[in-house]
C-alpha cells in the first residue's frame, strides 16, 4: 500500500524538527548510522527541499547515497543533487554548505565497499532494484557565498 505524498511530507516534516531541536540527539542515527539533514534546490522548481539522509564520513567529506531504501525510483532528493553542484547540510547542530560531486566508476565502487563495511543492509537494498544506487560526495566549503 502507497503512503500518501502528503503524509510522507507531514513525516518528514516531523522528523526535520526533532533533528534540529535536539541538535541531531533525536533522528540523528537510523540502523546505527548517522544522519544529515541535505537541502538541495528542487530541479524544476528552485524550491529547497530539506530530507533526513543516512551518511559516512570520508576524510572530512560527507558520502550519501540514494538508495530509497531499495526503491525502484531513485529519491527526488538525489534527482535534484544531479542537477546542482551546491547543496547545503545540517550535521547535528553544525550548517555547512557543500559542493556535490556524483561518484562514477571506480570511486563510486570504493565508496559502495567502504559503505557496505559499515551499513551491509545497503546490500539488501541493492538486491532489490536494477539500478545501480548512486553516491555522492559532499565536500564542505567557505560559508561566504553558497546560500
Amino acid at each position: 500500500m502507497a503512503v500518501p505524498k502528503a503524509l510522507v511530507r507531514a513525516g518528514r516534516a516531523v522528523s526535520n524538527s526533532l533533528y534540529r531541536v535536539s541538535g541531531g540527539r533525536l533522528m540523528g542515527k537510523v540502523r546505527g548510522m548517522p544522519v544529515l539533514l541535505i537541502t538541495v534546490a528542487g530541479r524544476r522548481t528552485g524550491a529547497k527541499h530539506t530530507n533526513p539522509v543516512l551518511y559516512l564520513e570520508d576524510n572530512g567529506k560527507y558520502v550519501v547515497t540514494g538508495s530509497g531504501s531499495g526503491s525502484a525510483k531513485e529519491p527526488q532528493w538525489f534527482k535534484n543533487l544531479r542537477r546542482t553542484d551546491q547543496a547545503e547540510i545540517e550535521v547535528g547542530r553544525r550548517h555547512l554548505p557543500v559542493s556535490v560531486a556524483v561518484a562514477e566508476g571506480a570511486q563510486r565502487d570504493l565508496l559502495w565497499q567502504q559503505l557496505l563495511v559499515r551499513a551491509p543492509f545497503f546490500a539488501d537494498y541493492q538486491k532489490k532494484v536494477e539500478r545501480q544506487i548512486p553516491m555522492a560526495v559532499l565536500t564542505p566549503e567557505p560559508d561566504d557565498d553558497v546560500w
